[in-house]
């Protein structure tokens, strides 16, 4: 009989047809590989962070935790595959600032609810926006190109990684700040806008320095301002020293499952992570991303979204942006 149960238990986790429900009470968790859906493409900050997170996670778990992209609509259509996934542990999601706090604010038809639909697990970090960008921005310091989209105003363009995400939100939020007026152009991803800053075909993108640091560093880009401090660009300044007042938002990634989750799986995955990556190597490794580890307990983290969902609801009704 134990011989058959574990020829059975094999068979799940190599026939992609075998989906099963809840875990059994019975079924040592985890006992098959775990599937983490990124809901952007890979090479940008969002799937560095996982990728280094989901890592940490399998060699605690002791099975592969494999990573899964699935861009599209600003990171929602990723976050819905784990909404509607089985709430069994071998699901995960990262959710971000974009995906759960600032959809809601540009989505009437939004096809989850960013509290409600998720088990919160951990809040992994926190990492500064930064203004970067290439020769179409016309300037090298803040001063300079915040005076070349004055002059020119609805000619510049401003990437972003969809108009459903924080980075679009808080880019129509400097505009407010600094009296502009720039054209949207919206990628699948913030890698794949990395190209056309550095070749002029976009002039500026408000992205996270997780992804583009290193090209900032290296000439490639270049780094206006940052929200806040930044510990990989100490040379890049505050938008508040550069005297753009009340601009210092933060961006966020967390780990979710579907609703549902039992509490015990998600307590155990949040302590493998606080284990492997609030100290040690994995907070060193997460720091040179420019991202400051958090792993909160699932509890405070689900307050965090919520509480943030709320905010930028807020700030929407203020720039006068309603859902479509």
């Amino acid at each position: 009989m134990q011989q058959s149960r574990r020829a059975f238990i094999s068979s799940l986790a190599v026939s992609p047809l075998v989906m099963p429900s809840l875990t059994s009470a019975n079924e040592a968790w985890p006992a098959r590989p775990i599937r983490c859906i990124v809901p952007l493409p890979p090479g940008g900050g969002t799937d560095s962070v996982a990728r280094l997170c989901m890592q940490r996670l399998s060699e605690a778990l002791g099975v592969p935790v494999v990573v899964d992209n699935k861009p599209g609509a600003g990171g929602t259509l990723g976050s819905d595959i784990v909404a509607k996934a089985e709430p069994d542990g071998y699901t995960l999601g990262i959710a971000t600032a974009s995906s759960h706090a600032a959809a809601p604010v540009f989505r009437k038809d939004l096809p989850y609810d960013p509290v409600k639909s998720f088990t919160a697990i951990t809040l992994l970090g926190t990492t500064p926006y930064i203004l970067i960008g290439g020769p179409a921005a016309g300037a090298r310091d803040l001063q300079g190109f915040i005076a070349n989209a004055k002059a020119q105003p609805g000619k510049l363009t401003s990437a972003s990684v969809g108009v459903s995400t924080l980075g679009y939100l808080l880019t129509r939020q400097l505009e407010l700040i600094a009296g502009l007026k720039m054209v949207d152009v919206p990628y699948k991803g913030s890698a794949l806008a990395y190209p056309d800053l550095m070749n002029g075909t976009v002039a500026v993108m408000l992205d996270n320095p997780s992804g583009s640091a290193g090209l900032v560093r290296d000439g490639r880009l270049t780094g206006f301002a940052v929200t806040r401090r930044s510990p990989v660009l100490p040379d890049v300044p505050t938008f508040e020293s550069l005297g753009v007042k009340n601009f210092d938002a933060a961006f966020w990634y967390g780990v979710v499952a579907p609703a549902g989750l039992p509490p015990e799986i998600a307590q155990r995955i949040q302590r493998a992570l606080a284990d492997g990556m609030q100290a040690g190597p994995g907070a060193t490794a997460l720091r040179a991303l420019d991202v400051e580890p958090v792993m909160s307990t699932p509890q405070l983290f689900a307050e965090t979204m919520a509480t943030q969902t709320a905010d930028l609801g807020a700030l929407a009704g203020r720039l006068g942006i309603k859902p479509e």
